[in-house]
């Protein structure tokens, strides 16, 4: 029998590992910001440590592929968050770095259902 924290790091695994292709160009729909530089400052600035390499979310931090605000609730967010999360000054990062990370977050694909991911059907 599988554990369930096998089970989870298998889940965490399959999601981070649909997200290393390419990163997707931001469209129009997403706003201002570049999706590159916003991958490459998510990782410098260590976002992915609490928040997963794909959004997936983790122990520390929440699920954050799928963003119901827009760039400037996602900034005002991250200047004042809740939790455990520290804030993000503008000494820290601009806000065009904030719409740049923004844009990457709204280019992550969102969490598969458990139903799609073929290697926990074998657990039923």
């Amino acid at each position: 029998m599988i554990g369930v924290p096998l089970v989870v790091a298998l889940i965490a695994l399959l999601q981070a590992s649909a997200s290393t292709g390419p990163v997707q160009a931001a469209s129009a729909s997403q706003g201002a910001g570049n999706v590159e530089a916003g991958q490459r400052l998510f990782m410098k600035h260590t976002c992915y440590f609490c928040h997963g390499t794909a959004g997936q979310g983790g122990v520390a931090g929440a699920r954050i592929a799928v963003v119901a605000r827009n760039a400037q609730g996602f900034i005002r967010y991250v200047r004042r968050p809740t939790g455990q999360m520290p804030a993000y000054t503008d000494k820290i990062l601009s806000d065009a770095e904030l719409t740049d990370i923004f844009a990457y977050v709204r280019s992550l694909p969102p969490a598969k259902s458990p139903g799609d991911i073929p290697l926990l059907l074998l657990l039923k």
